[in-house]
């Protein structure tokens, strides 16, 4: 059992005698009245996506969940399939079950993935990921003092802003809690 404020988005809880994800919270303290958490929440069992608020002393069951690395090998349409790399069983997930994650998925890349019960339930993303550079516009040389970051395509499809030094075809480190650009790893 954790209180409710150290919720976080991705965790996994039992409410009500069933499984949800956390997608976003918000920690609320109207005046002088208590604090509380406002939660979205998905189902698991249904995808829907339902608002509880929590009482801050409020005590939530967090789910205990396996976890097992397992290898994402490809996508097909609004598939994605890993392969558990030791009995290689395979699972896949849909589009709208990952969400945003899919955005950092590069072929033959290690990811966690989550079951409860036997069950596969959704993956954990490292903390940063190296994407290749496939499209941004020529940097300017006078922008070297500035902060100003330009739009990158990476391989990926996701869109990032990056300094003007970095060029098509470079692999950069993407921080994937923030989704932003954190360095460059090589040309």
């Amino acid at each position: 059992m954790i209180q409710a404020t150290q919720l976080r988005r991705g965790n996994t809880i039992l409410h009500n005698n069933e499984l949800f994800q956390v997608v976003d919270y918000t920690h609320i303290t109207p005046g002088n009245w208590r604090g509380m958490v406002q939660t979205n929440l998905r189902k698991h069992r249904t995808g829907s996506i339902i608002d509880h608020r929590f009482r801050s002393e409020d005590r939530v069951e967090k789910a205990v969940l396996d976890q097992r690395e397992m290898e994402y090998l490809y996508s097909d349409g609004s598939d994605y399939h890993f392969m558990d790399t030791e009995n290689y069983e395979q699972v896949h997930f849909n589009q709208e079950m990952l969400g945003d994650s899919s955005k950092y998925l590069v072929a033959n890349s290690k990811i966690t993935v989550q079951f409860y019960e036997g069950r596969a339930l959704g993956i954990e993303l490292p903390a940063s990921v190296d994407l290749k550079v496939v499209q941004t516009e020529p940097g300017m040389p006078s922008a070297t003092a500035t902060n100003v970051l330009k739009p990158a395509t990476l391989e990926t499809g996701l869109v990032v802003g990056v300094p003007h030094f970095i060029k098509e075809g470079e692999v950069i480190r993407i921080d994937t809690v923030e989704g932003k650009y954190v360095e460059r790893v090589r040309s």
